[in-house]
């Protein structure tokens, strides 16, 4: 039975970067991870034959910089490609980058996008903050408090406006400064984002702000998402952590009332003096832990942490290059805010959406070899898609791609006769292949009940949770999901604080 100081369960990214800090400080971890390969959503697949697509996530907006600089990623591979410019596209094709537009909204538009910036530029820090217990005072709350002294150093009239606009909907603000649909539907497009909720929806505007405090760019790797995953393994394989693929874990093991190792699905124990995991906190309590150790009413309010997953995954072979105005660029198509907000009305009673809004990207216009020569792979998110649809899934399947070829149709004429080849990932698809309860990317509905000292749950809100020595670091904790990696590092710094 090999013995180790920490066992990460789950070798995404946020596995990866917690399992590093690890191990930098002189620990012996292991990471173990269910798949053929480490990196989760930040990987890569063949999903027909001769096209390679992202598996899951085919951007960022960045990584943590204590990630990217603690883990020392460039010099382990990582490297980006130049910003990507959006363009939405429509009867007139828009292109925005960092802000910046043109056409008559272009003047408003950068107002309003340097002022959200600037919030979520005092917003940043609380990333990487260890959310404080509701019950507790001293430094937790002293450093909570040191970093809202930033947010009223905005000056009274914009911490004003701050105050005012930090719980509304993203659909008043669009409205409320900008004339043009395409600029108010790529707002509300990108604010509701893998999130189960409208533009319209209360809180709606805060979730626009924790994606521009991450980075104001869309970003593409050079190699693809999944050499996001690589750099990381080869940055944690240097600081001595052991990976394992293709092992699954069973169960925690609890002795005595606190964790001390796993067991996989092998029979295979392992035993450490931490366990961390960085799945699903539903996965992590119900299944690997189990109700017997655990009090009956956290376990009772695990199973009702939100995670509705509203966004389905579409691939896309094509025999050509689509009729669209730069293959290397994010394409929108979110007509407006009414075009948003009735893409999701649907999915509230597991119905598909008659017109569902999406981005994409052309993975193939970056690197070669993802498709043959003059091919391209189409990798999109389309939003929004019923997590629990009322008729069968397949027929739900067929009924969400035959609803976005229709809409990528109208929007780049000719492309559907470019199509060999199809794959649409619904939620329950994307839980099937990734563990992600409800299809949710966030391990959990990222909303302003279900954040901060509240994220998974206030018992479990920092990384430490009730069974002595069981971590988490996943997407489901604080921050929330994305590639990027601050949870897992996060998570290790809590660790390293328990001694």
């Amino acid at each position: 039975m090999p013995s180790f100081d920490a066992i990460l369960i789950g070798g995404g990214t946020n596995g990866l970067a917690c399992a590093a800090r690890l191990a930098m400080k002189g620990r012996r971890v292991v990471v173990l991870e269910a798949g053929a390969e480490v990196g989760g959503g930040a990987g890569s697949r063949e999903f027909a034959p001769g096209y390679v697509a992202p598996s899951l996530a085919h951007t960022t907006r960045g990584l943590d910089a204590r990630v990217v600089a603690g883990m020392d990623l460039a010099r382990h591979g990582l490297v980006f490609h130049p910003a990507l410019p959006t363009v939405v596209l429509g009867p007139e094709p828009l292109t925005v980058q960092r802000g910046k537009t043109s056409g008559p909204d272009a003047a408003a538009y950068a107002a309003l996008m340097a002022r959200l910036g600037e919030f979520a530029r005092v917003l940043a820090p609380f990333r990487a903050l260890t959310p404080p217990r509701l019950t507790t005072t001293g430094n937790e709350w002293g450093r909570l408090a040191r970093l809202g002294l930033g947010i009223r150093a905005l000056g009274k009239a914009e911490f004003r406006e701050f105050l005012r606009m930090i719980l509304i909907n993203i659909a008043d603000v669009a409205e409320d400064e900008l004339s043009d649909d395409r600029l108010k539907g790529l707002l509300a497009f990108d604010a509701t984002l893998g999130a189960w909720l409208g533009p319209r929806s209360p809180n709606s505007l805060i979730l626009l702000l924790n994606q521009l405090a991450i980075g104001p760019d869309t970003l593409m790797p050079k190699g693809g998402m999944a050499a996001v995953a690589q750099a990381m393994a080869r940055a944690a394989e240097a600081a001595g952590v052991h990976l394992r693929c293709n092992a699954t874990v069973a169960r925690v093991v609890v002795e005595g009332e606190r964790a001390v190792g796993v067991e996989l699905t092998s029979g295979e124990v392992i035993r450490a003096e931490t366990v961390v995991s960085a799945i699903s906190p539903r996965l992590t309590f119900q299944q690997l832990v189990g109700p017997r150790h655990l009090d009956a009413g956290f376990f009772a309010r695990v199973s009702h942490i939100r995670s509705r997953g509203a966004v389905a995954k579409l691939h896309l072979a094509l025999s050509g290059a689509p009729g669209v105005p730069d293959l290397r660029a994010r394409m929108v198509v979110a007509p407006s805010v009414r075009a948003v907000e009735e893409a999701f009305n649907p999915v509230k009673y597991g119905e598909v959406p008659k017109a569902p809004v999406l981005e994409f990207v052309l993975p193939s216009a970056f690197e070669a070899g993802v498709a043959p020569e003059g091919h391209h792979v189409l990798s999109a998110n389309v939003q929004f898609a019923p997590h629990a649809p009322k008729a069968a899934l397949a027929a739900a399947r067929t009924e969400m791609l035959e609803n976005t070829l229709a809409v990528l149709e109208a929007h780049v004429p000719g492309l559907r006769g470019l199509v060999v080849g199809a794959e649409m990932l619904m939620p329950q698809d994307i839980e099937a292949r990734f563990g992600m309860v409800g299809g949710n990317w966030h391990h959990g509905e990222l909303a302003v009940e279900q954040m901060l000292f509240l994220r998974p749950l206030r018992e479990a809100a920092q990384y430490a949770t009730p069974v002595a020595g069981l971590f988490l670091a996943g997407a489901g904790s604080h921050p929330g999901g994305g590639i990027n990696g601050a949870a897992g590092w996060n998570a290790a710094e809590r660790v390293l604080a328990h001694g």
